[in-house]
């Protein structure tokens, strides 16, 4: 009886994908237009059947960065982009990089005003939105922070949101932030090495000019930013008067890197239409869904995207329009534990020394090698960063030592992992 009830009530869902006959994947179209006067973005790609499974993003000491494959998108190139007001107002954008959009000069929506996204391929396929408008404003009145234990036990800090509307209707809302983190370089030195007129195919030995110089880079301090890519929404419907308060946006465990030295978060709250709340609520059902009776079915997603002249074509993606607030938030890992350890480097560091040269590639006879990689191999390849002249204290198990100790390059370089440029938002 059990086996009779599954089989009744398990149907088979097929999940159309595109045939390898297809020239171009279906418009992917993605904008996020506010209230607040900046350079408005619209993102245009073709989605693809291709599974991207190599990818460039796990660090390997013994592989240049940059050689191993990347992601790839598909991004629409040459379109004409333009946003249209039920008030007579019209707003270009011009291409910046492949797929990016920015509006010709910053503006901002106005609440009452009814606004279409156009969109016309180098193809000449006509392409337009619903009308869409902002339906209200909630002012950001706090971001704060505060250690907590999060509900799988794990200790870290929670970052919190208080709002109270402002105008129009303000019951559904949306969180992203931008995270930004201080990234300290643990095995940092202030000279490096210099290798010039590298031959190491030269006879009867490599030929090269190797000098230990002051740095002329600053590489010891740097800053890296992430954006949010999960959904975070909150829907106020009910709430007598719509003021948010301490609703976490964020939990941080205590052994994450990015909380390790300075840690900054931008929270930017968007107050959506019902329309839009309701296909991201559905879209994150179908990113989250663990139910292996059921597949994903993109279809099934309603986008406000369209063909001009009503032929049936999906359109992926969604044109919203938002109110906006946001605040940051700045704290240091000390503020929250106090004496504690900090949290791990996201990479093994190990202090090394081997020779400073090796045979030469164009040996007739070559001898073979017990010693690893040699310092000026490394330098050429970009795998290491000097760190002092040899001692042995430093590296007491170095099977082949030579004249320097030097650490992995991104160990020693932290521009490896971020930017050197302190941003003009960055507080002490």
């Amino acid at each position: 009886m059990l086996l009779t009830v599954l089989i009744a009530c398990i149907d088979e869902l097929d999940i159309e994908t595109f045939g390898e006959s297809d020239v171009k994947g279906l418009l992917v179209v993605e904008a996020v237009l506010s209230d607040e006067v900046i350079t408005q973005k619209v993102y245009l790609s073709r989605s693809d059947n291709r599974l991207d499974l190599e990818t460039d993003t796990v660090y390997n000491p013994y592989i240049p960065l940059g050689s191993q494959p990347y992601d790839s998108v598909d991004w629409e190139e040459g379109a004409t982009v333009r946003v249209l007001g039920s008030n007579g107002t019209t707003f270009l954008f011009t291409e910046g990089q492949s797929g990016f959009y920015f509006s010709n000069e910053p503006f901002a929506l106005q609440m009452g005003v009814d606004y279409t996204l156009e969109i016309t391929t180098s193809g000449g396929t006509d392409y337009a939105s619903d009308p869409i408008a902002v339906q209200g404003t909630s002012d950001v009145t706090n971001v704060y922070a505060e250690r907590t234990t999060s509900n799988s036990g794990v200790d870290g800090i929670a970052i919190y949101v208080d709002s109270q509307p402002i105008n129009g209707s303000s019951e559904f809302l949306r969180y992203t932030y931008e995270e930004t983190y201080e990234i300290v370089t643990p095995f940092w030195a202030p000279t490096e090495f210099v290798l010039t007129d590298y031959d190491p195919c030269a006879l009867p030995v490599p030929t090269y000019n190797l000098q230990v110089v002051p740095r002329q880079t600053e590489n010891q301090f740097c800053y890296n930013t992430v954006s949010s890519n999960t959904i975070e929404q909150l829907s106020m419907v009910g709430n007598p008067n719509g003021k948010v308060s301490k609703h976490m946006v964020r939990f941080i465990g205590k052994d994450n890197f990015m909380i390790s030295s300075r840690y900054s978060i931008l929270v930017q709250q968007q107050v959506q239409s019902a329309d839009a709340f309701s296909f991201y609520e559905v879209l994150k059902s179908f990113s989250t869904s663990d139910s292996p009776f059921s597949q994903v079915q993109p279809g099934a997603i309603y986008a406000n995207m369209h063909r001009s002249d009503g032929s049936d074509e999906n359109v992926l993606g969604y044109v919203e329009a938002v109110g906006v607030d946001e605040q940051r938030l700045f704290f240091n890992y000390e503020d929250f534990f106090p004496g504690e350890d900090l949290p791990p480097y996201p990479f093994e560091c190990n202090l090394q020394s081997t020779p400073e040269s090796h045979t030469s590639y164009c040996a007739s006879d070559p001898e073979g090698n017990p010693c690893p990689l040699s310092v000026i191999e490394g330098i050429n390849s970009g795998l290491i960063s000097y760190f002092s002249a040899y001692n042995a204290s430093l590296v007491p198990n170095a099977s082949c030592p030579g004249p320097y100790v030097f650490v992995q390059r991104i160990c020693g370089d932290c521009t490896l992992l971020g930017s050197n440029v302190k941003p003009d938002f960055w507080e002490e």
